[in-house]
């Protein structure tokens, strides 16, 4: 059984869970190069901001001095002589997202490895949040004025569900197979105008080998994607299958009627294929899960760290940083309940007992 909220050991458990975590992904991504070595690695600084992001602190300032009150127990912890300095702390801070993207990855093989969840079926999805700060028009933009405190490092963003918003983005990957729990595997973050066809290319080589259907929306729609996901560069079968409704492009109907010899008219017939699949009783089964899986995980996700309103920062790497950071932390207070016997969730009552 889980402890008691309010008895002060989960966030002890929970540090130690992400220390290894952080550690390995240091490893898989620190570049060394000339000078002196930093006082603090990087994986130390990850765990600093783990525990503030944890804590809901949503400034930096607020981070710092949260993260000072509680500095003996993490001191211990991370075997560090001394918290870093404010200024310190601020630089590293924008520096950490690649860490913590490689973080939630090996957090998503290793749910997997314990069983906590299952990625036969996987589902993906972009989901925008607002800057701090009123938005830059493109009225504005084309004058070469701005409204007092617009985040300029933010950007235009549409969604069916949110309109039009100036701010940041992020694309998640999560486990979408039936009777399993929804679980992020793969992460990333960029500003509002961000494609989702070129963020999801980057991660269609680090899904899991078990993965067999993907499924993604009507923004996704490419054939060059949708053949990365069923196709090896030498042309056999990877065993996965992208389930994607397809749209119309430029009045044109969604799979082309031309015959042509070649490489289009192989991409015609693939497309077409892809096309029956959807719109037979399995395709529609499978798609239906996005609607039971990634779409309510950003929800959930957006109000267990108060994100429904706009991102905590201003400048795209600090947002990185803390969306980035925020993913991670949820996958491991999924882990923690799972490993605690609370099958059902229960992660808001941890994260409140912190």
């Amino acid at each position: 059984m889980v402890r008691p909220a309010k008895d002060g050991r989960h966030l002890a458990d929970l540090v130690q869970l992400a220390i290894p975590l952080c550690q390995a992904a240091q490893k898989c991504c620190s570049r060394a190069g000339p000078g002196r070595p930093p006082d603090y690695e990087e994986w130390q600084i990850a765990v600093l901001i783990f525990v503030a992001v944890l804590n809901r602190r949503k400034s930096k300032s607020s981070q710092w001095r949260f993260l000072c009150q509680h500095q003996q127990a993490l001191l211990k912890s991370l075997e560090l002589p001394r918290l870093p300095a404010r200024s310190t702390y601020f630089e590293r801070h924008q520096r950490a997202w690649p860490l913590f993207q490689k973080a939630i990855e090996l957090q998503g093989k290793k749910a997997l490895q314990e069983h906590v969840t299952c990625a036969r079926v996987v589902a993906a999805d972009k989901s925008l949040i607002a800057a701090k700060g009123p938005p830059w028009h493109q009225g504005q933009r084309k004058k070469g004025k701005r409204s007092r405190g617009t985040d300029i490092a933010a950007g235009w963003g549409y969604s069916p569900h949110d309109d039009w918003v100036w701010g940041y983005a992020y694309e998640v990957v999560v486990s979408a197979t039936r009777k399993h729990v929804v679980f992020p595997l793969l992460a990333s973050a960029d500003r509002g105008c961000c494609s989702e066809q070129r963020s999801f290319v980057q991660k269609i080589p680090r899904l899991p080998r078990s993965v067999r259907h993907v499924l993604l929306d009507s923004g996704y729609d490419s054939n060059e994607l949708a053949e990365d996901v069923e196709y090896l560069p030498s042309g056999k079968l990877t065993g996965r299958r992208c389930v994607c409704p397809l749209h119309s492009h430029f009045g044109k109907p969604a799979v082309g009627q031309t015959v042509r010899k070649g490489k289009r008219e192989r991409a015609r017939l693939r497309r077409a294929r892809r096309d029956r699949f959807y719109h037979n009783k399995r395709g529609r089964s499978l798609y239906a899960r996005r609607k039971k899986t990634v779409e309510p995980f950003n929800q959930w996700f957006k109000h267990l760290f108060e994100l429904e309103d706009r991102v905590w920062h201003r400048g795209l790497q600090n947002n990185r940083t803390m969306i980035l950071a925020a993913i991670f932390c949820y996958q491991l207070l999924v882990r923690y309940a799972f490993r605690k016997g609370r099958r059902d969730g229960q992660i808001e009552w941890i994260l409140d007992g912190l």
